[in-house]
């Protein structure tokens, strides 16, 4: 397993989200997690991040104790987050918010060059600032800034939320081909259509805790989990 999250349990304050939570995530591999709204997703993907510390469990990438280490490190360690709400630098240039991703791992002019081949749309915006740029442009930004790490390990919170279907398309269409490049990824996503698609394991996240574990093939054969985990059904031809 290339990240691997181990019976964690983190709080706010000293109210506990996150009860045992443990999930692992493959090279290539997309990981979507599913559940109703504030049931610990976001809550995980910040505890990868260090944003958050567990008192209980660890999360280990490829033998690295992340859970050990301050928070502006993890994303040295190769894992890049698309927070949502994308949390773009709004006053500064499209250029100058993937040069902040470069720096993070000290990646250079190929690496700029590979990010922008997958949002060529990007590259007729550079002297734009981020903050004029339409909702699914932002976060085509967002997630070309997160890819500027070269990241083994992908996080992306939301990345369809208030997109029109053209940009849901293309963002889901990124997320596929970024799995034939060997990026894992962790999608939290609420359009069951679109974790349908793009997603090899789907985990569902109840209470705070990692439900079951299971194939789109295995919901799709199954869909009252729907029901009983998110509160809805899979549309035909999902």
């Amino acid at each position: 397993m290339m990240l691997q999250i181990e019976n964690i349990d983190v709080f706010y304050g000293n109210v506990q989200v996150l009860r045992g939570v443990s999930l692992d995530l493959k090279p290539g591999e997309v990981l979507c997690l599913l559940g109703r709204n504030g049931a610990g997703k976001t809550t995980i993907l910040k505890s990868v991040m260090g944003l958050l510390k567990p008192r209980a469990g660890r999360i280990v990438l490829d033998g690295i104790d992340l859970t050990t280490l301050p928070p502006h490190e993890v994303p040295k360690q190769g894992i890049g987050y698309v927070p949502q709400g994308r949390r773009l630098f709004s006053e500064l240039t499209v250029e100058e918010n993937l040069q902040i991703g470069l720096l993070t791992r000290k990646r250079g002019a190929a690496t700029r060059s590979h990010v922008l081949e997958l949002f060529p749309i990007l590259r007729e915006r550079l002297d734009q600032r981020a903050g004029t740029l339409s909702g699914g442009e932002q976060q085509m930004l967002a997630t070309a800034r997160a890819l500027c790490l070269e990241p083994k390990v992908l996080l992306l919170d939301e990345p369809t939320e208030g997109l029109m279907p053209m940009m849901i398309a293309k963002i889901l269409e990124i997320v596929a081909r970024l799995r034939e490049m060997g990026v894992a990824t962790i999608l939290v996503e609420q359009r069951v259509e679109s974790a349908l698609h793009v997603a090899d394991r789907i985990a569902f996240i109840e209470n705070g805790r990692s439900a079951e574990v299971m194939s789109p093939d295995q919901l799709r054969a199954d869909p009252g989990l729907l029901h009983h985990y998110v509160g809805v059904g899979i549309r035909r031809g999902a």
